[in-house]
């Protein structure tokens, strides 16, 4: 039977690969999920669910190869506006082109220009919140 430490680094490792993408000889963007919400403005976080169509574990951050990368999130919206079922908190899929050393935030963005009820899933999108240069390196191989 396999020890704990061997099923924890296994993991880990399954983990990172799926979440980093990347190719030692590319360059590298990061896509952030971390920032503050800002209700006043509708932004809200959101939750990484799927990278290119493979389930993830979320992380704040995905370091990932320069070029197109589909996000599934589920929003984490927490406001008084909102009164929709349970059924109409969906996910919903956001791509970034991710460039070379670039930072983008992502979230949810409520929509509070209507009221929604029911099972109404229009009442938030996923966007990116903001870009920002950032220096992405690639791990150091051992």
């Amino acid at each position: 039977m396999p020890s704990l430490k061997f099923l924890g680094l296994l993991s880990l490792s399954l983990l990172s690969g799926c979440a980093t993408q990347l190719d030692s000889n590319s360059q590298c963007g990061t896509v952030s999920s971390f920032l503050a919400p800002e209700p006043e403005l509708g932004l809200y976080r959101a939750v990484v669910t799927h990278l290119d169509g493979k389930p993830v574990i979320s992380q704040p951050n995905y370091r990932l190869s320069v070029g197109e990368h589909r996000f599934t999130l589920a929003e984490l919206i927490d406001s008084p506006d909102l009164n929709v079922a349970l059924a109409a908190r969906t996910p919903k899929q956001l791509t970034v082109n991710v460039e070379a050393n670039t930072r983008y935030h992502i979230g949810a963005k409520f929509n509070r220009d209507k009221i929604y009820s029911g099972n109404n899933s229009d009442f938030w999108q996923p966007e990116v919140l903001s870009q920002e240069s950032y220096e992405c390196e690639f791990p150091k191989s051992q």
